[in-house]
């Protein structure tokens, strides 16, 4: 049996152009939907020309256009959804029509963080993610095979900072969360696109929440900034922001800032991605122990 022909809908984005190069990469028959304004975006016309020189299959189509998203549905065995924010919602569309051609044996809506149906220790951002729980119960109500990912903390937005703010990491000084041992997830961007690809084809993946948890990036904020020091040869100045003060500045904080700042103290106060695993989930690394992910103290030395 070949390769899956998938779908990616959400390419240009953050995620998504890492699982459509892992799609390419790993040999699927790889279409992209891309919305007829995307070539107004020089970065984002630049992404798809290079994805398209790799094999990539351009549908022009928006969720909005049912239409376009049908037809480029009919053409393949598995949707991939990577959409952000904004468009999580939108998603409805694509399960109606993945319910209308019939022929799909996989979708794996835009989840790609913490675990959405795991009890999370902040209200701010359990309200802010209730649309994914949303997306979840009318994909299963539909039906329709799944998969849904969890990769918890991207590379990008923690280990960059040290888990704090800013796009990389410093060599002065680092804000601390509570006691910063409580320990989390970092899986960097590449490795949650081969992953993802990795499992549309795997039966025991199917209607489980794939976990990816690299064991060597289960760790502390300690243990990262412990990384770091080393690596640059000097101690950094630490200032602790305790889980009250926390707690306390999130909801004083505007959108997205008070987001953001639930996600790390979902992260470092309420250790919410790291529970054991129930029977609807699966460990990626014990699936797919051949893919050589990058380790946190790896991706640090890109930043030296």
């Amino acid at each position: 049996m070949g390769h899956s022909k998938i779908l990616i809908i959400g390419a240009t984005g953050l995620i998504g152009k890492y699982v459509a190069k892992a799609s390419l990469a790993l040999g699927h028959p790889t279409f992209l939907l891309v919305r007829p304004t995307t070539a107004s975006d020089p970065a984002k016309k630049e992404l798809i020309e290079s994805l398209k020189a790799s094999g990539a299959l351009i549908l022009h189509g928006s969720l909005e256009d049912k239409a376009s998203l049908v037809e480029a549905i009919k053409q393949v065995d598995v949707v991939v959804s990577t959409v952000g924010g904004r468009q999580l919602a939108d998603q409805v569309h694509i399960i109606e029509a993945i319910k209308e051609v019939g022929t799909v044996k996989r979708f794996l809506p835009s989840e790609f963080g913490l675990d959405v149906d795991h009890d999370l220790s902040n209200d701010v951002l359990k309200t802010f993610l209730g649309v994914k729980v949303k997306i979840r119960r009318a994909v299963e109500a539909a039906g329709i095979p799944y998969t849904y990912v969890s990769n918890n903390a991207f590379a990008g937005y923690f280990l960059a900072n040290l888990c704090d703010v800013g796009s990389s990491p410093s060599k002065e000084k680092v804000t601390i969360y509570a006691d910063g041992n409580t320990k989390a997830v970092f899986v960097v961007e590449e490795d949650v696109g081969t992953y993802t690809i990795k499992a549309v084809d795997d039966p025991k993946t199917e209607n489980k929440t794939l976990y990816i948890r690299p064991p060597a990036n289960i760790l502390s904020q300690n243990e990262i900034v412990a990384i770091w020091e080393k690596k640059i040869g000097k101690t950094l100045e630490k200032d602790y922001l305790s889980k009250e003060e926390l707690a306390r500045k999130i909801p004083e904080l505007p959108f997205p800032s008070n987001i953001t700042l639930a996600f790390r103290h979902s992260f470092f106060v309420g250790g919410d991605a790291v529970f054991e695993i129930g029977p609807n989930g699966v460990d990626a690394s014990e699936l797919y122990p051949d893919v050589k992910y990058t380790t946190a103290e790896a991706y640090l030395d890109r930043f030296l």
